[in-house]
């Protein structure tokens, strides 16, 4: 139990509180028992460490934090170390990475219902799946999902501009009033470009750090790591799946054909469709869906993107293409929050009522004429003009 105390205490002390991720104020912090899922790197363990420093101070005994691959749970269980700290006093358990710890869903309802004063948070890959866990743990926790970065978070981590959160109706009906209040803070369009490239994951905090490097090693560790652990896919596929990551990242938004992505990939169309499903869990693409009631939806996807551009730029063998980053970043700034569907007609459908053409500053509206709650995200804009919308505006919904 010391070397847990030792490693809060040393983690604790050099963390730096200045800015905080928007789903920190999102998340119920006095729910009993809290689940936050996310991909690798977007900064969950910096979250969860803020949020103790700031309500608990350093003090181990109250509330301490546990990464669950620290040589202490090869000779000791989860269960008997919360039954530890609990009798000492302990009553916030914060446990990070869980899915490194084998039979972690069995013990957490274990504690759950044997020591129903301490509060647990955990979190985990978000390949984690507590419904269909080993214990159900679905009707006891509040779960929430952490994304990287959005372009409003990126302008305050690297650039110390403080802007507020927008809602999507605030942006299609209010547009010019949103971007006229981030352009008196700064110019947009300055950073955007950077942030497409290199500013999804909070990596450009650490100083002597190649980004996409580093954003290749988090991808070859959720290949070769976490899917085959999490996802069952076969170790054997991996080499497999990297090379279909290559081809999703270096063309246009890719209109599926199973038939020849099983050809390309000497995969079969069951086993293709089912590992395209955990690359999506993985955060690593994006599906969708042209009819997300219709049952063709568990058949096949109708297009695919990569789940954010930093991947785009850290995975393609070619130079990006300005249409692909455009469409990429739009459809990972919705699907946080919203339904995003593959439009027949124009290119998206949000929420089954908002219809959106993604394109550049000189996009005409022919798509979407005579079509109603229907907008054009527009790059290259600094304000809205009718129901053209700069495009980097939907970067401030969280």
């Amino acid at each position: 139990m010391e070397q847990l105390k030792t490693q809060h205490l040393r983690l604790i002390s050099n963390l730096s509180v200045k800015h905080k991720r928007s789903l920190i104020d999102v998340i119920n912090w006095n729910a009993p028992l809290i689940g936050i899922r996310g991909a690798r790197g977007v900064g969950k363990t910096t979250m969860l460490l803020q949020h103790i420093k700031e309500n608990y101070g350093s003090n181990p005994n109250i509330a301490l934090y546990a990464s669950m691959d620290h040589l202490y749970f090869t000779r000791h269980s989860l269960l008997e170390m919360a039954e530890e700290f609990y009798k000492h006093g302990g009553r916030c358990l914060y446990l990070d990475e869980v899915h490194k710890y084998e039979g972690w869903s069995r013990e957490i309802k274990n504690i759950y219902d044997s020591l129903p004063e301490l509060k647990v948070v955990f979190t985990g890959s978000s390949l984690l799946n507590i419904l269909n866990a080993e214990a159900d743990l679905s009707r006891r926790c509040a779960s929430y999902e952490m994304q990287g970065l959005s372009f409003r978070e990126y302008l305050l981590f690297r650039h110390n501009i403080k802007l507020p959160v927008f809602s999507l109706e605030d942006i299609l009906v209010h547009p010019l009033e949103a971007s006229e209040e981030v352009m008196r803070e700064c110019f947009p369009l300055q950073h955007f470009p950077q942030y497409l490239q290199q500013g999804y994951y909070p990596f450009f905090l650490q100083k002597n750090m190649d980004y996409l490097t580093q954003v290749q090693k988090v991808v070859n560790m959720i290949l070769e790591i976490e899917l085959p652990q999490l996802g069952n896919v076969d170790v054997a596929n991996v080499r497999k799946l990297r090379s279909l990551l290559s081809v999703l990242s270096s063309g246009v938004p890719f209109a599926v054909d199973i038939s020849k992505m099983s050809q390309a990939s000497e995969l079969n169309r069951n086993t293709i469709l089912l590992y395209l499903a955990h690359l999506h869990r993985a955060r690593l693409v994006n599906l969708l869906y042209s009819d997300t009631r219709n049952l063709k939806r568990m058949q096949k996807p109708d297009k695919i993107y990569m789940e954010n551009t930093n991947l785009l730029h850290a995975l393609s063998l070619s130079q990006v293409e300005a249409g692909t980053a455009r469409e990429t970043f739009f459809v990972n700034q919705l699907m946080q929050q919203h339904e995003v569907e593959y439009g027949r007609g124009a290119d998206f459908v949000i929420d089954r009522k908002y219809t959106i053409e993604v394109g550049g500053q000189s996009k005409d509206g022919k798509q979407i004429a005579g079509v109603p709650d229907a907008f054009i995200a527009a790059d290259g804009m600094e304000y809205a003009l009718g129901n053209k919308i700069p495009l980097w505006l939907f970067g401030f919904l969280y």
